[in-house]
């Protein structure tokens, strides 16, 4: 299975939702707490070009934030990226 980073803080309902349906598909979720480590969401923002949470990584693929995992798995997208 596919390693899965997110950026993340503690109190963002979006990040609770992105895991909950992560964790669902079996899914290990590797969080980084952007707002316990400013300069984690520096390294986010050069990476995404998004200041938002969640920042979401398949593998080396960036996927976006929550809606856009939701998105990508209601498309079919999301079981072949996790499962390479």
């Amino acid at each position: 299975m596919a390693k899965v980073l997110m950026y993340s803080t503690r109190v963002c309902p979006f990040c609770v939702r992105a895991e909950r349906l992560l964790v669902s598909k079996g899914v290990e979720v590797e969080k980084i707490l952007v707002d316990q480590n400013p300069a984690r969401r520096d390294e986010m923002t050069q990476l995404t070009g998004r200041r938002t949470v969640p920042q979401i990584f398949i593998g080396d693929k960036h996927v976006g934030g929550c809606d856009d995992l939701y998105a990508l798995d209601s498309a079919g997208g999301l079981a072949p990226l996790l499962a390479a």
